[in-house]
């Protein structure tokens, strides 16, 4: 068993390494001024980066911000406003609703059951031949 795990963590490893190597070409840094702008090449983000003792700090762009938090609004308005209408439609149906449900439903039982009827005296007027 053991010699299984290990020969299974040296095939892995060279996927693991690949899939390392495509994240990092996923961002490309620039050097602009006393800073730095990263650029997602997947999404297409960008953010400003600055060196703070010795670690890249980045945050968004001010448009960025201002289109995120726009978006996070819009989304919010949209939760609340399917909440509310889920509120509406767990409403109770009247009583002539529930009235006319059961009419339908009994009539399609009453038409079920004369096809079952049918098909019993069908049966017995027309036995099939025994074959033991």
């Amino acid at each position: 068993m053991k010699a299984f795990v290990i020969t299974l963590g040296i095939f892995l490893m060279p996927l693991a390494a690949a899939a390392a190597e495509a994240d990092a070409g996923r961002f490309q840094l620039e050097k602009s001024g006393d800073h730095f702008v990263r650029l997602d090449r997947q999404t297409g983000a960008m953010s400003i980066c600055q060196d703070k003792d010795g670690a890249l700090v980045c945050r968004m762009a001010a448009d960025e911000r201002a289109a995120y938090e726009d978006e996070l609004d819009r989304l919010a308005k949209r939760v609340t406003a399917l909440e509310q209408g889920n509120v509406a439609q767990r409403a109770l149906p009247s009583d002539a609703e529930v009235d006319r449900s059961i009419s339908i439903m009994e009539r399609m039982m009453k038409s079920f059951m004369g096809m079952v009827k049918e098909f019993q005296a069908e049966e017995n007027t027309n036995p099939l031949p025994q074959k033991t």
